[in-house]
């Protein structure tokens, strides 16, 4: 079975991997993976390649993500965005708020 959550992480860029569903049962420890690396490295990329459903409390956690990234000199990007999720930040308009990679 495949890790929820990974990463790889240099001094100046954490990638972070998402697998699986992101919502409410999780979205808080997503939320803390990304504030967490913001804390500690200019530049984060958040991988949602094989990410197969995201619910309000996922993208809250990634708004928050950015929020914090654009508030304190960091980058936050999202790379890779399953179909799905891409869907989901376009109907949201989202696809116009982050950098999507």
């Amino acid at each position: 079975m495949t890790e929820f959550i990974r990463f790889e992480k240099t001094d100046l860029l954490t990638i972070i991997y998402v697998n699986g569903e992101v919502d409410l049962s999780n979205s808080a420890q997503v939320r803390k993976t990304i504030l967490g690396a913001l804390k500690t490295t200019p530049d984060v990329k958040i991988d949602l390649s094989g990410v197969e459903y995201i619910d309000s409390s996922g993208i809250a956690a990634m708004v928050e993500g950015l929020q914090f990234a654009n508030s304190n000199g960091r980058n936050f990007v999202i790379t890779d965005p399953s179909r799905q999720v891409r869907s989901i930040l376009e109907l949201a308009r989202l696809d116009q708020v982050f950098t999507i990679e």
